[in-house]
């Protein structure tokens, strides 16, 4: 196949002017110019990209975003510039850090009766919001669903984040993990967290796939690696990204223990442990005993039930009967109380941070 060249095309009225601003300012290579006598057309290259600048062209100016590792060094430090030609140039860091914005606390509680429409996402997934307000950016919380099952469209990709939990709830979905060996099958109570920039691939799914997916913040970017094939010739189990080790824990594995809260047991997910705290994850289930009233300090308490049904008492709100598909998030400092569990109830409860303080009502 013969290589192929693509070129941005920006419009000038005197070329003169722009050559020195694209070479000296932006540290770009001219590859070619003419006419001779009367120039009128240049092409210069550089940071990955080509770009023609034409006398008389019609098209807008437009803007070029430049990504640098030292952003105060490059042309002089100045974050935005203007070209002779009009387009705006704008200087970023090439990988900012990940800021995590801070949470808005609200009591929110979310039904799948209420309808809220699925919406068609990357490669083709259904995504249905669980935390609309995202509580002020710090989270998103997706019910996934792929409903045909076979290899499905994706690409070994990363996610910036500071954490990122995927949960099955229904069907099996396998997935490839740098550095963790071959394709791993995600069955119904089994999950995954996923390190910040931890290379994947999702393979493939059975028909009706769901997934719960938290991610920690909101808003956060996914990149395609292009240059790496999964799975890796290394097998590194406890390597780290960001502090944090993969997980995939799965429910055939399951022990039982008491929950925090009266009246139900639970089963750990080890996530605390592997993220050193940033987050916890359990699965919970009605126990002996009676519940009863408790409030938390942990930043963010998100569930979703799984199986069943039970009612949420909120202090100063009527009661919310709540069953399969259900989410709710509780605030800190908010006392409330979960009753009239059925014996076959299911909740995924996730905290960040994964250490907190409980207090029980128990007058």
């Amino acid at each position: 196949m013969a290589d192929t060249v693509a070129e941005v095309r920006l419009p000038t009225e005197e070329l003169r002017e722009d050559i020195p601003f694209f070479t000296k300012t932006l540290g770009m290579r001219m590859d070619m110019i003419y006419p001779a006598d009367d120039p009128s057309i240049a092409v210069f290259s550089g940071h990955g990209l080509r770009v023609r600048v034409e006398r008389g062209a019609e098209e807008s100016p437009g803007t070029i975003r430049i990504l640098t590792d030292a952003p105060d060094s490059f042309a002089d430090g100045a974050r935005v510039l203007t070209a002779p030609n009009g387009t705006r140039i704008e200087i970023e860091e090439r990988d900012p850090p990940l800021v995590l914005p801070e949470t808005q606390h609200s009591f929110v509680v979310r039904r799948l009766a209420d309808q809220a429409p699925w919406i068609i996402g990357r490669a083709g997934m259904h995504y249905r919001d669980l935390v609309p307000s995202r509580l002020g950016g710090s989270i998103i919380a997706s019910h996934i669903r792929i409903p045909d099952g076979g290899p499905v469209p994706d690409m070994v990709h990363y996610h910036k984040v500071g954490f990122q939990l995927i949960f099955c709830i229904h069907g099996w979905v396998d997935v490839v993990y740098e550095d963790q060996g071959p394709p791993m099958r995600l069955n119904p109570g089994d999950c995954f967290i996923q390190p910040p920039e931890i290379r994947h691939r999702v393979l493939e799914a059975s028909d009706d796939l769901q997934v719960i997916e938290i991610g920690v913040p909101a808003e956060h970017v996914t990149e395609i690696d292009h240059d790496m094939t999964l799975p890796t010739e290394t097998h590194r189990p406890d390597r780290e990204w960001d502090g944090q080790r993969f997980v995939f824990n799965q429910a055939k594995d399951a022990e039982w223990i008491p929950f925090r809260l009266p009246g139900f047991i639970c089963r750990d997910t080890t996530i605390n442990d592997n993220t050193k705290g940033v987050a916890g994850v359990q699965v919970v289930r009605r126990g002996e005993g009676e519940s009863c009233w408790s409030s938390h300090d942990t930043n963010i308490l998100f569930a979703f039930i799984m199986e069943g049904q039970v009612t949420l008492h909120g202090e100063g709100r009527d009661p919310f009967p709540l069953e399969k598909g259900d989410a709710f998030v509780i605030p800190p400092g908010m006392k409330t109380r979960l009753a009239d569990a059925t014996e076959n109830l299911e909740v995924l409860e996730v905290c960040l941070p994964g250490t907190f303080k409980t207090t029980l009502e128990t007058s």
